[in-house]
């Protein structure tokens, strides 16, 4: 019966999704005020800053990097795709994979212009803001594929997704508090995500603190597993990682926008033993 229970509540995570729509989803939570670049306490500044930092101090290295449930979104690769030679997105939902086929073949059929987000990250890097078109053609250069993920399956991605020795790292964004049912779940997806790394590779993690649900579109309403930083240290250990760091921020109430009752979000670097 435990079994079935797993299960079904899976299903019922996927099911939350049907509805899900990238356009309101960027809207919500991609714009201002939480992606105020003119605001040191803005989140989205918080969050390329961690993923720039992590990836420039000179551990993170290799051939492969994988973002995991990319949803509609691509600042999680911008500062990696500058370590990595490939970098693979994935995402559940062919909405969510659609929408980054729109900005990868440069059609202007994206719900979101990502200029703002490619000049913050040139100047993270020491170069003038007016260099985002030579990041945008390198992030489109090394992105090799954007595939289907189901972080529920012990092998998340199809077996010819990756080179037998795995992934060099992993990035993953608010993803697997947002699709697990529960904290077992969520587990359990972290161990599985585990099996796409090698040995010794990293991993990225972005997730929300103390969070119940959001809105994945108008009325869309999403559950999401409310976990603190002693879960999420808890999980890794029990799934194989070394915690190498863990940073938190606050939101400020004005960034309490009603799409969600986050109150923080973490960021961590991990290693694979």
């Amino acid at each position: 019966m435990e079994e079935k229970g797993k299960i079904n509540g899976v299903a019922a995570m996927a099911a939350c999704y049907q509805g899900f729509d990238p356009a309101a989803y960027l809207q919500y939570n991609y714009t201002p005020p939480r992606a105020d670049f003119e605001r040191k306490d803005s989140i989205v500044p918080w969050k390329l800053a961690c993923l720039h930092r992590a990836f420039t101090e000179g551990d993170v290295n290799g051939e492969l990097l994988v973002d995991i449930g990319s949803g509609p979104t691509l600042y999680q690769v911008l500062s990696g795709c500058e370590v990595f030679n490939k970098v693979l997105l994935t995402d559940f939902l062919e909405v969510n994979r659609q929408e980054l086929r729109g900005w990868l073949q440069g059609e202007g059929g994206c719900n979101l212009d990502w200029t703002p987000y490619l000049q913050h990250v040139c100047k993270l890097e020491g170069r003038r803001p007016s260099a985002w078109p030579e990041k945008a053609a390198k992030l489109r250069e090394v992105i090799t594929d954007i595939v289907p993920v189901d972080v529920h399956c012990p092998q998340p991605l199809a077996l010819d997704a990756l080179p037998s020795a795995g992934a060099d790292c992993l990035v993953s964004c608010f993803c697997l508090e947002s699709v697990s049912p529960d904290l077992a779940a969520f587990t359990r997806a972290l161990g599985h995500i585990g099996r796409l790394l090698r040995p010794g590779g990293h991993l990225l993690l972005i997730g929300a603190l103390g969070e119940s649900y959001y809105f994945g579109g108008p009325g869309v309403k999403i559950p999401v597993v409310p976990l603190n930083e002693a879960q999420v240290c808890a999980s890794l250990q029990e799934s194989g990682y070394t915690l190498i760091r863990l940073e938190v921020y606050t939101l400020p109430q004005d960034m309490r926008v009603g799409v969600d009752d986050v109150t923080g979000v973490f960021f961590v670097k991990a290693r694979k033993e």
